[in-house]
């Protein structure tokens, strides 16, 4: 890994900023169903909460996919 991140080309530098953004929305996602689960099983206080994480996670694994977010306003 160079320690510049400036010594990097401009198509790298989003490339790598791609995969982190991926990377970290994946693991949100997975935190997300994680708690759902725990409050689904009484591990954790359930106000809820399973749906609202789910509903969390495909929000933020869509987001990532242009091709499959919704048009249009709510």
């Amino acid at each position: 890994m160079l320690p510049d991140w400036h010594r990097l080309s401009d198509e790298m530098q989003l490339v790598l900023s791609r995969a982190a953004l991926a990377k970290a929305a994946e693991t949100i996602a997975e935190q997300a169903e994680c708690l759902a689960n725990e409050m689904e099983h009484g591990t954790l206080s359930d106000r809820g909460g399973p749906d609202a994480l789910r509903l969390l996670a495909t929000v933020v694994r869509l987001s990532g996919h242009p091709e499959m977010q919704a048009m249009g306003t709510a």
